[in-house]
């Protein structure tokens, strides 16, 4: 049996639920048996900590772990709530107002090409506010699940940096 560790290809069923503001759990994600997280151990972007309880893990054993902000994603920055002008969201001199809705996540990229995901939080006359904290960021994570599968990675998907296949991006 394969125990999870640097390089392996990891399936997981999780629900993962937040503590609120009146200190109540909140389910915000699930990933079922139909539609299991799969990610390449170490090289998958999650939080350092995420990986850390997981580590040793073999298929079918349970996990419950708790992360804080300082673990996950940061606490909330209120610096990241950017105030962007509405020409931005131009595409062929028109406003998208299906896209433009609080809310709703839209794909933005920095000066530098880094691409990353911003929230919609309002629209003003001259201005878009998008919020460019992590969804989970200032949250208290709580993980509940089973490992399902362990392997070894494939050489392409060790050069790739990601999973191939099922569960995994398709090229």
């Amino acid at each position: 049996m394969t125990a999870i560790s640097q390089n392996q290809v990891v399936t997981i069923t999780y629900d993962l639920s937040v503590t609120d503001e009146n200190q109540e759990k909140v389910l915000v994600e699930s990933a079922e048996a139909d539609s299991p997280m799969v990610f390449l151990f170490g090289h998958s972007g999650l939080p350092e900590e995420f990986e850390a309880h997981l580590a040793g893990k073999n298929p079918g054993d349970a996990f419950q772990f708790s992360l804080t902000p300082e673990q996950a994603y940061g606490e909330y920055d209120d610096q990241a709530l950017v105030e962007i002008p509405k020409e931005v969201f131009l595409i062929d001199g028109k406003l998208d107002d299906e896209m433009l809705q609080p809310g709703n996540f839209l794909p933005m990229a920095d000066n530098e090409g880094n691409h990353m995901q911003a929230k919609v939080v309002s629209i003003g006359d001259s201005a878009v506010q998008m919020d460019f904290n992590h969804p989970l960021a200032g949250m208290v994570m709580h993980f509940n699940g089973k490992v399902q599968d362990v392997r070894p990675a494939t050489a392409e998907e060790m050069t790739h940096g990601h999973v191939h296949g099922e569960g995994g991006h398709q090229h």
